[in-house]
C-alpha cells in the first residue's frame, strides 16, 4: 500500500510587501544600537543572502485558520471528494491565530477544529487535531496521515499548513524581513498502485544545544515592554546546523527508497533563505560525488517570503498548476520534499507522483 496525495491547495495572501517598504524602519542589533549602514545596505545585503524581494501578508481581518480554510476548500476541490469522508484533519503551525494588530496567540479551539467548523464538516469521527512542529509541520503531518492510513486507522486525511509570521515579527529585527503569511492544504489517502505515492521518509528532532536556536525573545528596542515576546532566531548557527543535518537525511531518504539520485526530478525544500537551500542541495549532491543539475530546485521565496509551514505545500501546489517558471512536474516523476525548522526539526519524504 502507497499513500498518494490526491488533492491539494493553497492560499496567498493578496497584500504584497516589497524590500522597499522597510525603508524607513529602525533596525537595531541585539544590544539596541543602531546600524552603522543606512537601511539600503541593510535590504541589499538581506537580499543577497535570502533572495527576498517580496513577501505576502494577510489582510487585517483574516487569521492563520482562515487562510487554512481557504486552502483546505481548494484541496477539497482538487480532489473531487466528499468533505464528509475526511477521517483526520492535521493543522500544523507554531503560533495560532493572532488577531492583526496584537501578537497573543488564540489556540482554544484547536485551529484544526476551527477548520473543521468553517469547512462545515458533520462528521463527528472525523478527528481535528493541531501539531507544532515549527517549518517542518506540514512534512511532519504527512507523516502521520501515512501512518494512520497504513495502520488502518483513517482513509482519507486533510493535513494543512499555515502561519501568520508577520505578526510575531519585531520591527526592529532584520529577520523580519524574512518572515511572511500563507497555507497551503493536502488530502491523502491510500492507493493499490505500488508505483507511485510516498516512498519513504526520514524524520528527527534535535533538542540539545539546538533546542534553541529559534526562540520567543523580546524586542530589540530597549524602550520596548520586556515581556513582550517575538520570533528570534540564531541564523549563523541554523544555517550551520541545516548544512550539516538536511543532506544526510534526505541522503538517507532516499537510500531507503530504493532511487537512484539520477531519478529525482525535483526537490521540494522549506523556502528559508536562498542562499542555505542552495548550499543543502549542492551538498547533498556531493554525497552522491555530483553536481546538483539545472532547475532542480523550484524556487517561491523571491516573492512570498518565508511562511513557515506553508512554503513546501504552497511549492508543490505552484508546480502541480504549472505556476513555476522553468518548472513542470510528469506523471512518475520522484520528488523529494524536505525541511528543516525549530526544534531542531528535520524531515523529508520521497514520493513518486
Amino acid at each position: 500500500m502507497k499513500i498518494k496525495i490526491i488533492g491539494i491547495g493553497s492560499y496567498i495572501p493578496n497584500k504584497e510587501v516589497s524590500n522597499t517598504d522597510f525603508g524607513d524602519h529602525v533596525f537595531l542589533n541585539e544590544d539596541g544600537t543602531p546600524f552603522g549602514y543606512p537601511n539600503e545596505v541593510v535590504i541589499k545585503k538581506f537580499k543577497g543572502i535570502t533572495g527576498i524581494e517580496n513577501r505576502r501578508y494577510a489582510e487585517d481581518h483574516h487569521t492563520s485558520s482562515d487562510l487554512a480554510y481557504f486552502a483546505a476548500e481548494r484541496a477539497l476541490e482538487n480532489a473531487n471528494i466528499d468533505r464528509e469522508t475526511l477521517d483526520y484533519i492535521i493543522f500544523a503551525h507554531n503560533f495560532g491565530d493572532v488577531k492583526s494588530g496584537t501578537n497573543q496567540s488564540d489556540i482554544l479551539p484547536s485551529l484544526a477544529t476551527r477548520v473543521k467548523n468553517k469547512l462545515d464538516i458533520k462528521n463527528p469521527k472525523c478527528v481535528a487535531y493541531d501539531i507544532l512542529f515549527g517549518c517542518p509541520g506540514w512534512i511532519e503531518g504527512v507523516l502521520q496521515a501515512n501512518a494512520f492510513i497504513k495502520s488502518g486507522m483513517a482513509k482519507r486525511v486533510l493535513v494543512i499548513g499555515a502561519e501568520t509570521l508577520s505578526r510575531v515579527v519585531d520591527d526592529h529585527d532584520r529577520d523580519s524581513m524574512i518572515y511572511s503569511d500563507g497555507a497551503g492544504a493536502s488530502i491523502l489517502e491510500a492507493s493499490d498502485d505500488d508505483e507511485t505515492g510516498l516512498l519513504s521518509y526520514e524524520s528527527a528532532t534535535y533538542a540539545n544545544d539546538e533546542a534553541n536556536y529559534l526562540y520567543f525573545g523580546k524586542s530589540y528596542n530597549p524602550d520596548s515592554d520586556p515581556d513582550i515576546k517575538y520570533i528570534k532566531m540564531y541564523g549563523r548557527k541554523i544555517y550551520e546546523f541545516a548544512l550539516s543535518q538536511v543532506p544526510c537525511a534526505m541522503k538517507s531518504c532516499l537510500d531507503k527508497s530504493g532511487i537512484g539520485i539520477d531519478d529525482v526530478k525535483k526537490i521540494l525544500i522549506h523556502q528559508a533563505n536562498e542562499k542555505m537551500d542552495e548550499a543543502i542541495i549542492a551538498r547533498f549532491y556531493k554525497l552522491y560525488d555530483k553536481t546538483a543539475p539545472e532547475n532542480i530546485m523550484p524556487m517561491s521565496i523571491h516573492d512570498l517570503g518565508n511562511s513557515s509551514v506553508a512554503t513546501v505545500p504552497t511549492l508543490y501546489d505552484l508546480l502541480i498548476q504549472g505556476k513555476l517558471e522553468n518548472h513542470e512536474i510528469n506523471k512518475g516523476d520522484v520528488v523529494i520534499f524536505a525541511s528543516v525548522g525549530a526544534g531542531m526539526n528535520v524531515n523529508a519524504f520521497v514520493y513518486r507522483y
